[in-house]
Formats: structure tokens, sequence, C-alpha cells
């Protein structure tokens, strides 16, 4: 077997709206019956793509992008960078950045706030990288 895996995207590649159609999820589950692990690179938590998605056959190999690794079947989770400082959240808040998540490394929110984001992480003196992904903005660790 020549490849082992299938990493990719989540929204607006495997899924359109936040939801996999029936054709996706058949091939997926293909993919999976090879014994190939399939990888979600996303920014998304476990909890929210499974209670959007709970089909998603990826039992044994869902990671995030550096965030914590994850198995869907047991969510088990490996923290592999830092959390985001509290004084950064709350700056945000403070600078009226909504909607915004926050997941064990990753703070995400949504254009036009990238702005806020960048002048916090300034202001703060903080060490952090910016994603932007279609709309999306992804404030993750340097590790």
């Amino acid at each position: 077997m020549r490849y082992q895996a299938l990493a990719t995207d989540y929204d607006g590649t495997l899924a359109k709206h936040g939801q996999v159609d029936g054709p996706t999820l058949a091939a997926l589950e293909q993919l999976r019956a090879t014994g190939r692990k399939l990888i979600l690179v996303t920014g998304r938590e476990l909890e929210e793509l499974l209670g959007i998605s709970p089909a998603l056959p990826c039992s044994s190999g869902c990671r995030r992008k550096r965030s914590p690794p994850l198995s869907a079947a047991s969510k088990e989770t490996k923290v592999l960078g830092e959390p985001p400082p509290e004084s950064f959240v709350k700056a945000l808040k403070q600078r009226g950045v909504y909607p915004m998540s926050v997941g064990r490394c990753i703070v995400a929110t949504w254009h036009p706030h990238e702005a806020a984001v960048l002048d916090a992480i300034r202001d703060l003196g903080l060490e952090m990288q910016v994603i932007f992904n279609k709309d999306a903005v992804m404030v993750l660790p340097l590790a």
C-alpha cells in the first residue's frame, strides 16, 4: 500500500455548510475499509465535528493541524501546544471579537476581526502565529 493516509481540509472540501453528504461519507468509509487513515486538517474541535457529522469515519486517525491529535472513537487527546493566554482571550473579548472559539491551543474567529487579533497580539507582546483560511482567522502557538 503506497499511501497510508488521506489528509484533507474539512470545510469547503469534505463538507459544504458544515455537512458531509452521503456520497462523500461512502467514499471515506471505503478509504477506511482499506486500512488507511483519514486526517482532518481543520480548526474545528472534535466535539463540534462529531455534533455536525457523527458518521464521519475517522475513528482511528483524526487529527487537527497544530492542535491535539484526536481519536474520534476514544476521544483521546494529546496537547501539542500551549493554551492561549487568558489575557489574550480577554483582550479579544474587550475588542468585540465575536464569534470566537477558544480551543486547547487555537483561538478562532472570522473576518473582519483580523485587525483586532493582530493588535491584541502586538499590544500583549505575544509570539503567536495567525493563519488565514478563507474568512477564518486562526491563532496558534508558535511551537
